[in-house]
């Protein structure tokens, strides 16, 4: 599993114009999975992610996590992190998951990280 992880103030996600999702100050992931990945990969990311200290203390450096911050966290599923570029120029998505076990795995970790 690949996850890219930003701080944010606020985000919010909209398929086809409509509003499906919005947070407050937290984190907005983008979160791939791939073939191979596991139950354990899920519960490592979501730990993983969970614990990262991004956020300021009072002192100015990044030493609380999201639950310190009682910040709220966005995730959104996205399968072109798996993309391979290595060769041409057009992207190969065949390590990506196919969709019913990626989205298996994906709601795991979204449960794992609540």
């Amino acid at each position: 599993m690949r996850a890219v992880v930003q701080r944010v103030s606020e985000a919010q996600v909209k398929v086809a114009g409509e509003l499906v999702g919005s947070i407050d100050a937290g984190l907005c992931l983008l979160v791939g999975v791939m073939d191979g990945d596991t139950l354990q990969d899920a519960r490592y990311l979501a730990k993983k992610v969970a614990c990262l200290r991004v956020f300021s203390d009072d002192e100015g450096r990044m030493n609380l996590n999201v639950s310190q911050v009682k910040g709220e966290v966005l995730s959104i599923s996205q399968f072109t992190l798996a993309g391979d570029v290595r060769k041409g120029h057009r992207p190969g998505f065949g390590r990506a998951m196919e969709p019913q076990g990626a989205e298996e795995l994906f709601e795991l970790f979204c449960e794992e990280l609540r």
